[in-house]
């Protein structure tokens, strides 16, 4: 097997100048999974593993290749599904049991033999969420570590608690975690999110009531989308007045701020630009990829160290692109939260917003028809706690095949990423290499 180690891959610092690959690798094909809104433990048609082979199988037929042209293959890990690497307490099947691998998370070995693949050399199953992978991927295709790299990303859900593992699995909340994480898994995030918020709402004069607008629109993004949770299950438009009458989780967090999470699974073929240039589809060439880990320096996140953080990334992107603001036309950002996606929209200064003007740009025309169309995608809030959509509708505005959703305006870059401002993963996606 052979793997990358540690963090060496990673763009994560200012001053590394333009990536040595940049445009030299490509996205020649993509699929997606069915979706629920959990695996029930006993349908292992819809178990993660299967719903990664069924978006594998798509996205080798959508790049026009077959099984043995893949030589490499790479996985989240387990905790980037939002859920445990570990079988106990909870035996779904009779013994003897001693894995999840291919049930609740999906290994780059599992899913090789799931598919019956022959020629991979190199296996990664220890990455980051979606974001993080995708430049990880990127970085093992430049440099030659893989030719034809499949890149699945899952996210599971299962009965009971999301985020099984850890102090979550706990029936009662322990040290840090009284403070951290009080009310489970999510709450830390959440709490940090709103937190940074209010400063937000406080140093600028802004109502929290003013994100409703990017609530709708985000619902009626995802609801273009096919495949989405809302559009395959709850089908309708969400109003201003439904944002506004939505309870509160933790205040100023409505339900309809939160991203849904659902079972789910996305597959990406990564190859040189040269190979993607005889394949099935039009290549979506990566001009970047970067990455933000920004060290905390206290209990929570500060909105002084979140625009530091986003400021910081979107330097590393335009230095590592050759681009800049007024270059992107495509922005998909990461919206688990609606409280924070406002720090990249004025981070990367997209379509010239500044800090504290994000809110009243969101009270603008932002529809997909419009001249601002941002987060075309409908994001996690309107097609369900994927994460990939923000990378799909990217690739599917480059290649013009995004149907209801395709946008108007000059579209030959796209830039998405997640998670969230602190800790990140953002790729630079083009229509042309250079």
């Amino acid at each position: 097997m052979v793997s990358q180690p540690g963090t060496s891959w990673m763009r994560d610092r200012e001053g590394m100048g333009v990536w040595e690959h940049r445009g030299k690798v490509a996205v020649a094909g993509w699929g997606v999974s069915p979706m629920d809104r959990r695996w029930d433990g006993k349908s292992l048609d819809k178990t993660l593993g299967a719903y990664a082979i069924a978006a594998a199988k798509k996205a080798i037929e959508d790049a026009g290749l077959k099984l043995a042209d893949i030589d490499g293959v790479i996985t989240p890990s387990a905790g980037a599904v939002g859920v445990n690497d570990f079988w106990a307490p909870r035996p779904f099947f009779a013994p003897p049991y001693d894995t999840e691998d291919g049930l609740t998370v999906v290994s780059a070995e599992w899913l090789a033999r799931g598919l019956g693949l022959k020629n991979v050399k190199y296996f990664q199953s220890n990455t980051g969420e979606i974001g993080t992978q995708m430049g990880q991927a990127a970085q093992a295709v430049g440099d030659g570590l893989s030719k034809t790299l499949l890149v699945m990303y899952g996210m599971g859900n299962i009965e009971g608690r999301y985020g099984q593992g850890g102090v979550n699995s706990l029936d009662q909340v322990r040290g840090d975690a009284v403070f951290l994480l009080p009310w489970g898994a999510q709450s830390g995030a959440a709490m940090n999110s709103l937190i940074v918020f209010k400063q937000y709402c406080t140093k600028y004069g802004k109502s929290v009531d003013a994100l409703a607008p990017f609530a709708v629109n985000q619902r009626r993004n995802g609801l273009m989308v096919p495949w989405g949770y809302y559009s395959q299950h709850e089908p309708y438009q969400i109003t201003k007045e439904d944002y506004l009458n939505s309870r509160y989780i933790e205040q100023p967090l409505r339900i309809l701020d939160a991203d849904r999470p659902v079972n789910s699974a996305s597959a990406f073929i990564l190859t040189t630009a040269e190979r993607a240039r005889s394949m099935k589809q039009k290549p979506v060439y990566i001009l970047n990829h970067n990455q933000t880990k920004f060290p905390v320096r206290s209990t929570y996140y500060t909105l002084a160290e979140n625009v530091e953080a986003t400021d910081g990334l979107a330097r590393m992107m335009w230095e590592g692109s050759g681009l800049g603001p007024k270059d992107v036309d495509v922005f998909n950002p990461y919206d688990g939260y609606l409280q924070f996606t406002q720090q990249y929209l004025e981070g990367f200064q997209w379509h010239g917003v500044k800090r504290g003007e994000a809110l009243d740009f969101y009270a603008g025309d932002i529809r997909v028809e419009g001249p601002h169309p941002f987060n075309s995608s409908g994001g996690n809030n309107g097609t369900g706690r994927t994460r990939y959509s923000l990378f799909t509708d990217s690739i599917e505005q480059l290649r013009g095949t995004a149907g209801k959703r395709q946008i108007r305006i000059r579209c030959e870059t796209a830039l998405a990423g997640s998670t969230v401002p602190t800790n990140n993963g953002f790729v630079m996606f083009s229509k042309h290499p250079s």
